[in-house]
């Protein structure tokens, strides 16, 4: 019986520490993750081109381009498949997105994961997800985008520190 309820205490200690070292390990990969949640108003420019400006963003502030194509569907839903990068003060990041247009009503939803970037977003990773309306008269859309930016860390160590003065 003793021995039994060493083994317990063992196995749950192990338990213990092997789960706070995950929960840490979870929380330094959360630092410098973002949750977004941002507004789009844009125009369709036509040709599958569009552009809009990013508020409410934080880190995606800003403006975007994008270019889509119809991959298939059945009207008067379809499908399509593209490409938006986010320029910011910052950098850009591009995400791949694929989704479905309402050719009827205008409304619109897409998602897909962040592909590139540059400045702070070099190997930036995450998800977005793009949900709105286009007034199909004029072209003009509203949207919101929503999902996780997570950056890649910084390097600790600045190349001038490796230069030596003679």
């Amino acid at each position: 019986m003793a021995v039994a309820r060493t083994f317990l205490c063992l196995l749950l200690g192990s338990l213990i520490l092997v789960g706070g070292a995950r929960v840490e390990t979870a929380r330094a990969d959360d630092d410098d993750c973002h949750r977004i949640r941002a507004r789009g108003v844009g125009q369709d420019l036509g040709g599958g081109n569009t552009t809009a400006t990013i508020t409410r963003g934080g880190i995606l502030n800003g403006t975007t381009s994008a270019h889509f194509d119809i991959t298939g569907g059945t009207p008067p839903v379809l499908t399509f498949a593209g490409t938006v990068a986010f320029t910011t003060p910052n950098g850009t990041l591009t995400v791949m997105i694929a989704g479905t247009f309402n050719v009827a009503t205008g409304a619109f939803r897409a998602s897909g994961p962040v592909t590139g970037g540059t400045g702070a977003f070099t190997g930036a990773r995450g998800r977005l997800r793009f949900v709105g309306n286009q007034d199909l008269a004029t072209g003009a859309f509203t949207e919101t985008v929503r999902g996780r930016i997570c950056l890649a860390e910084e390097d600790d160590h600045d190349d001038d520190d490796d230069r030596h003065d003679d």
